[in-house]
């Protein structure tokens, strides 16, 4: 994968109001709707509903999927990038860069962008759409660390955050989500965003049929090319009995990997 934006490449050496102001132009080229160049309905396994011959077309030509995680070893990010066709692993990548900079509630993408678009490009192939662990739209500057690699890269990208960094959910998430809804967030006051539009979803991928324990939501949002209602569908999609969708688990699982054999 190539970048497409340099001027939007993160660059740590910035002053925090650089930062914030480079944000806010991600943010103005960001398109918050859809334009994938695939049918959202082709992403996922769901192989069951399909016929021996759709699903030997769909695992040669369907959408390819690159889930993104990070993790930390001393002072360096490491980015791993898992790239998927349905439940089928097609190729893995990772990098390591310097954290210059110390984390920082919005501006996450000045301390991990570089090794996430590192890995990205070191892919031989060329998803379709991102899956990133972090925020896209639900964000002060509605530029997180999903939109900053999306817009760069232009590629359709969804952030999946496992915490709420702002917005406000539309309805209480006091008591458990069954699995498969969703809640939309709302901008407030701490984002740029007009006060009430929708910025993403709280997504209920997985629940225990229990009354004395439970999964809490994933925060989803659209990076980059993708609407709010499309990348929650996206994120149940991908969703194989886990919290995570597969794509951003086995990155995870990958990350933790390279984080302690440097390979």
């Amino acid at each position: 994968m190539d970048v497409v934006r340099p001027e939007f490449v993160p660059d740590p050496s910035l002053s925090r109001e650089e930062m914030e102001r480079l944000q806010g132009e991600i943010a103005a080229a960001a398109a918050f709707e859809d334009d994938l160049g695939f049918d959202p309905a082709d992403v996922g396994a769901g192989g069951e509903t399909r016929t021996a011959e759709q699903s030997t077309l769909w695992e040669s030509e369907g959408p390819l999927v690159a889930g993104v995680d990070q993790a930390f070893r001393d002072d360096q990010a490491v980015s791993a990038v898992v790239v998927l066709r349905g439940d089928t692993v097609v190729e893995r990548a990772h990098a390591v860069e310097p954290a210059a900079i110390p984390y920082v509630p919005g501006l996450l993408s000045f301390r991990e962008g570089n090794a996430v678009i590192s890995a990205l490009e070191a892919l031989e192939s060329d998803p379709d759409l991102l899956l990133v662990d972090g925020s896209g739209r639900i964000h002060f500057r509605e530029a997180g660390l999903a939109t900053h690699v999306g817009v760069t890269l232009d590629i359709p990208a969804v952030g999946v955050a496992k915490s709420l960094l702002c917005g406000r959910p539309r309805e209480s998430l006091a008591d458990p989500l069954p699995e498969g809804q969703r809640v939309a967030i709302e901008a407030d006051g701490d984002v740029t965003a007009p006060d009430g539009r929708v910025i993403g979803y709280a997504v209920q991928t997985r629940q225990f049929d229990s009354d004395s324990r439970h999964v809490n939501p994933l925060y989803v949002s659209p990076g980059h090319r993708v609407s709010g209602e499309t990348a929650a569908g996206l994120v149940l999609a991908c969703a194989a009995g886990y919290k995570l969708p597969e794509p951003t688990r086995l990155a995870d699982a990958y990350a933790d990997e390279v984080k302690h054999t440097g390979r």
